[in-house]
This record gives C-alpha cells, sequence and structure tokens, in this order.
C-alpha cells in the first residue's frame, strides 16, 4: 500500500481518513484547521491510500496535547485502521513507519495512551502488548499510559500531577465537558450535546482546550473529549445523540 504524508502543500487537496466530506464541511474544517497549527510542531499525519480510517497520527510529546511527562518520546495520538482493512498488516506497516521516523528523529521511543481494555478512541491495549509496549503508568478510572523505548535505560514517561492530583470534586455541578478539535467528531456532536441539555434546561458547561498547554495541564488524560457529571468521570468516548440521551436517562434526568 502507497502511504500518504499530510503536508502544508497538500492538506486542502487530502482527505483526512476519519472525515472524509468536502471541506466545507465543519468536521473537515475544524481537523484541518488542527492539524495545519500542528504541521511546524513535528506533527506527522500518515494515512494509506484508500477512502477511509487507515492512518497513524503522531508528534514530538513535548507537543503532545495531553497531560504527560515524556520528552525526548513521540506521541502517538490516533492508530486507527477502520474494519474492512483489518487483517492486510496495514496497521504494522503504519507504526513500523512511526518507528522508523521517530529512530531516525533520535526520540527515545514511543508513548501512547491506552486502557485496561479496548474501548473507543483509545489504542487496543491487545495490540500494543503484542508490538511490544507496555504500560507505564495508569490512571483513573481506566486509562493506561503505554510505551515502546529504544533505549530500556531512558527515563520512563508519566501522567502529570494534574491528572494524578485532580480533585473532580471540586468541579461545578452538572455536566462539565473537556474537549478539543483533535477530533473532528467534536466539532459535530459538542454543539449538538450542548442543544440537548439547553432544551431540557440541564446545566452543562464546556472547557474548550484551545492550546497545548492548557491540554497539557488538563485534569483528564484524555483532553479529546472528556464529560464529567457532579464530578464524577462518565465517558471519554464522543458521544452522539443517542448516547446522550441514555446517559440523561441513566441520571434521571
Amino acid at each position: 500500500m502507497e502511504l500518504i504524508k499530510i503536508t502544508a502543500d497538500n492538506l486542502e487537496q487530502e482527505h483526512i481518513c476519519c472525515a472524509i466530506s468536502n471541506n466545507k464541511d465543519v468536521q473537515v474544517t475544524s481537523k484541518k484547521a488542527w492539524l495545519k497549527a500542528r504541521l511546524d510542531e513535528g506533527l506527522v499525519f500518515l494515512k494509506g491510500n484508500v477512502r477511509g480510517k487507515c492512518f497513524i497520527e503522531y508528534i514530538p510529546a513535548e507537543y503532545a496535547w495531553t497531560p504527560i511527562e515524556a520528552d525526548g518520546y513521540m506521541y502517538i495520538n490516533c492508530l486507527w485502521v477502520s474494519g474492512q482493512f483489518k487483517g492486510q498488516g496495514y496497521s504494522n506497516l503504519l507504526l513500523n513507519e512511526c518507528i522508523h521516523d521517530s529512530k531516525e528523529k533520535e526520540k527515545k521511543g514511543l508513548v501512547i495512551l491506552s486502557s485496561k481494555k479496548k474501548l473507543g478512541f483509545l489504542a487496543d491495549p491487545k495490540y500494543m502488548r503484542y508490538k511490544g509496549f507496555e504500560t507505564v503508568d495508569i490512571s483513573n478510572p481506566y486509562f493506561e499510559l503505554m510505551y515502546f523505548p529504544f533505549d530500556k535505560s531512558a527515563k520512563k514517561p508519566y501522567f502529570k500531577e494534574s491528572v494524578k492530583n485532580a480533585n473532580h470534586k471540586d468541579m461545578e455541578k452538572g455536566f462539565v465537558l473537556y474537549y478539543t478539535n483533535q477530533c473532528p467528531f467534536t466539532a459535530k456532536y459538542v454543539p449538538i450535546l450542548e442543544e440537548i441539555a439547553k432544551g431540557r434546561n440541564i446545566k452543562f458547561h464546556t472547557v474548550h482546550i484551545q492550546t497545548k498547554e492548557a491540554a497539557q495541564n488538563a485534569p483528564t488524560p484524555f483532553t479529546t473529549f472528556s464529560l464529567f457529571y457532579n464530578g464524577e468521570f462518565i465517558t471519554h468516548e464522543i458521544l452522539s445523540e443517542k448516547k446522550f440521551e441514555k446517559i440523561l436517562a441513566d441520571k434521571g434526568l
């Protein structure tokens, strides 16, 4: 399979895998604007020459939008090969390209956010362990920081204190949502969730993280989307209307 690297020159022409409609779509414009601002920081978006989800996105950990300490490592934002492309070695191909590139750039190793068991929007822990990744730190309720060191003597990465010492009980009552434009789906669904909550007079406060500094000091490992209710972590999975309605029903709202 041919691999295509997104650059400032081809960003407008190439689709970005997880949002493949035209450039006027809010999801596409949101994600491409976020990507464009990261390219000069060393972000790499590498995709297969297919129309669908088959890509890897990674960035030097110093610029990652997540609260970790991992200087000298490369942080994988997302490795996604959808069902129609599975079993053809594409995940291995993309990950191997990332490893090769990171070694060329003299990185200490790779870091990725995963979970105790396979969950949407997070790296599959079974696959990552198969590829040699190890869990190096954990954060409630189920987040795991995994790493693949090129040099075993390198300092291990870890979650920052903003995550480990976060007192979610001090959050305001009602729903609090932390999110970024790193994933195109937030551009579509966050306004929908806000409208649903408004229509029911439910308190729903959004924290739109717009800088890496804010993301690196967030009280949650997954800054792309983390929903809390009365200080309790609810989910990191970007919610559709139906899934949010179910949460409201479960809360008696």
